[in-house]
């Protein structure tokens, strides 16, 4: 089943409500907990996929068995995109269809596991951290290219890893998955040690790059959005 979502009542319209949302819930972000152990519990991937003439995004949530990474269960959701494109503020196009993806799940995702960025983000605020925020589950980013920060040499072996740096602050790490593959990007979202982030990282990249709670999502948001787009247009 496909969840309908819309836009929530009060949601910014334009970039001066949607910073002034960030600075309001930045502070809410929890920076002092370890977060779940790797290869435990539940473990879930977010991501979404746009059908831009049509104004629409479709968002998937993938749990997985931390210690398999079998399925466990699917939700997907699909609405008006809720934002307008803006560097930084992406967040806004795809957070009503995330957390309606979420909420359709009948079990505990445990922790989330974003495409993109949490505190790795020029407002300290990516999606990561903004949706740990409002659903009050530890999230984390993985990122497949950086943003706007830099990072030193990092070995070649999967494992090695440089600090995401701006200036002298790490916001993240730039994390080898797999030998001679390029890195992604690991940055703490809530409620999560940016330790124990990177090792969630690769604990689900067994033979890929990329997570594999990422990879799923990816396949079923992608799904979900061809089936919306096959369908006509009302009237038509």
């Amino acid at each position: 089943m496909v969840t309908i979502t819309g836009v929530p009542d009060g949601w910014p319209a334009d970039e001066g409500a949607a910073r002034g949302m960030q600075d309001a819930l930045r502070d809410r972000v929890v920076r002092d907990e370890a977060g779940p152990p790797p290869g435990t519990g539940t473990v879930t991937g977010i991501d979404v996929a746009y059908d831009d003439e049509r104004g629409v995004v479709a968002a998937a949530a993938v749990v997985l068995d931390g210690a398999t990474l079998d399925v466990v269960e699917e939700a997907t959701a699909v609405g008006e995109v809720a934002f307008p494109y803006v560097p930084g503020l992406l967040a806004f196009r795809e957070i009503p269809a995330v957390v309606g993806a979420l909420e359709a799940l009948t079990v505990d995702p445990g922790l989330v596991v974003c495409d993109g960025y949490g505190l790795a983000h020029p407002r300290r605020f990516g999606l990561a951290s903004h949706l740990g925020v409002l659903t009050g589950l530890p999230t984390m980013g993985v990122a497949k290219n950086p943003f706007v920060f830099s990072h030193g040499e990092l070995g070649e072996e999967r494992g090695s890893a440089a600090a995401l740096l701006d200036g002298d602050e790490e916001v993240g790490r730039a994390l080898r998955t797999q030998d001679g593959v390029k890195p992604v990007y690991v940055s703490v979202g809530h409620r999560i040690s940016l330790d124990n982030a990177c090792a969630h990282a690769l604990s689900l990249t067994p033979k890929y790059r990329v997570p594999e709670t990422t990879r799923r999502a990816d396949r079923l948001c992608r799904d979900a959005l061809a089936a919306l787009s096959a369908r006509p247009r009302p009237g038509t």
